[in-house]
């Protein structure tokens, strides 16, 4: 200990003892080296490292720790860095090894820096045995191999340091030429200003998560060509510090898929449209043989009759029309559909207005097509038995037409205040076509009428949303 002490004072070292203090606790085996590539300074790190005592270490090239396959060039690299001293990191994108006194080899990181002595300048070797470091990335990278996606793992700086194969293929580059490369090297121009702040976020709060949710993500290849990818990001945890590891998939084929789905779905939503639109139409088309036939009828029953079929007719248009306007083909909105129902009969009846109000009061409530078609074709019998019946010898009232929900059902109610449902006449067993039809229609959607004769008649409906649609 006593010449090693001696030798540091011999450098001019102006604090031996502090700086025997910082190398003793330093983490790493350090070795410092003069121009000659003689071994000055060692710490005990660097003896145990190697194989050797420190006595044996002092005096000794640098050369008899570096295996001998290197040694042709290792004495030009030196002279390099004694030419233009700085700290930095040996050898940068080279695998490095260290050599033991029993001939042994291992793996090293090294980091170098210049020291300033009245003897000149000197050398400091930080050396690191990345045997277990190695051994876990092969293992790593094991794992990365079989993965399905392409990886690559970045640092906190952004730079890529390790990937696997998939990636090279994807991107089309060697992995020689995107180790320690910035990871914007595989993100489009467009994208990159703003990708070092993302960045910067995800190492702010550390998390398994997906990239960019929400947004449209591009990978560029080598070629400059550039590919629709998905990236899940997962944190990594190492010595040196967090890590990023992106897994990143070519979604292309994906979206080509998705491209055709939505072209063929709006051909058939086109289509779709186009065949309601035509069923109106020719319903429309009835309507007016309907109508062209009454007037060479003279019986007044045969006329009630089939304007009473017109009228069947002209709410099932009406639905069509309705769904052929409406955004989405699977339902249509139901409180315009009733409404404009309702008030198309009491245009059929010449009602004035004056006389008999209408009140529709409907939720905006989604029902399958088969329950709104249902719905309407009961408003259309019952609206019309009480324009018809309810309100004789020009009396005044008014019509009610409500949709609402009530728990887990929908209540249909065709109300009005006029005369009064006759009390001899069961509604459950009818005589009449239109209440016979309201049964049916009742049936369809899976509910249950009730009547109430109190303060004129109400016919109310309840039944499951779901069914029928």
């Amino acid at each position: 200990m006593n010449e090693y002490r001696a030798d540091q004072a011999t450098l001019g070292l102006s604090s031996p003892m502090a700086l025997e203090g910082f190398l003793e606790a330093a983490p790493d085996a350090i070795v410092v080296v003069d121009r000659s590539a003689n071994i000055v300074i060692v710490n005990e790190l660097a003896a145990r490292l190697f194989g050797y005592s420190r006595e044996e270490l002092l005096g000794m090239q640098i050369d008899g720790l570096v295996p001998q396959r290197f040694r042709e060039h290792h004495a030009g690299h030196r002279n390099n860095y004694f030419r233009e001293p700085h700290t930095r990191p040996m050898g940068d994108g080279r695998e490095l090894s260290g050599r033991r006194k029993d001939g042994s080899e291992f793996p090293v990181e090294i980091s170098l820096s210049p020291l300033q002595t009245e003897a000149g300048t000197l050398v400091i070797s930080i050396i690191r045995d990345t045997t277990a470091r190695r051994k876990v990335e092969a293992r790593f990278r094991g794992f990365l191999e079989a993965a399905p996606d392409a990886i690559v793992v970045v640092s906190h700086e952004g730079k890529i340091v390790i990937l696997n194969t998939q990636a090279e293929r994807l991107f089309k580059f060697t992995r020689a030429n995107l180790l320690g490369m910035p990871v914007e090297t595989l993100v489009p121009e467009r994208f990159r200003g703003r990708h070092a702040g993302h960045r910067g976020g995800f190492f702010a709060d550390p998390r398994v998560r997906p990239m960019g949710s929400g947004l449209e993500l591009f990978g560029l290849r080598s070629d400059g060509s550039e590919f629709p990818v998905e990236i899940s990001l997962s944190p990594i945890e190492t010595e040196e510090g967090m890590l990023v590891s992106a897994a990143i998939r070519d979604i292309t084929e994906r979206k080509l898929v998705e491209t055709r789905l939505r072209s063929s779905l709006k051909e058939k939503e086109v289509l779709l449209k186009e065949v309601h639109h035509r069923v109106k139409n020719n319903l429309q088309i009835v309507s007016s043989m309907l109508n062209l036939q009454m007037e060479k009828l003279s019986d007044a029953k045969a006329i009630e009759l089939f304007k009473e079929s017109q009228n069947r007719v002209r709410s099932i248009a009406l639905f069509h029309e309705k769904l052929y306007q409406s955004r989405d083909l699977g339902r249509v909105e139901i409180a315009d559909y009733l409404k404009g129902l309702a008030n198309g009969l009491f245009a059929t009846y010449g009602v004035n207005p004056d006389d008999i109000v209408l009140a529709v009061d409907t939720e905006d409530i989604p029902l399958g097509v088969d329950a709104a078609i249902s719905c309407g074709l009961i408003v259309n019998e019952l609206v019309s038995n009480s324009l018809k019946h309810a309100f004789p010898e020009r009396r005044k009232g008014q019509v009610e037409v409500t949709l609402r929900s009530a728990g887990t059902d929908v209540v249909l109610e065709v109300a009005d205040n006029g005369a009064g449902f006759p009390a001899n006449l069961d509604f459950r067993s009818p005589g009449t076509l239109g209440l016979k039809l309201v049964a049916i229609f009742a049936e369809q959607v899976g509910g249950t009428m009730d009547l109430t004769r109190e303060h004129g008649t109400r016919f109310s409906l309840r039944f499951p949303p779901g069914t029928g649609s």
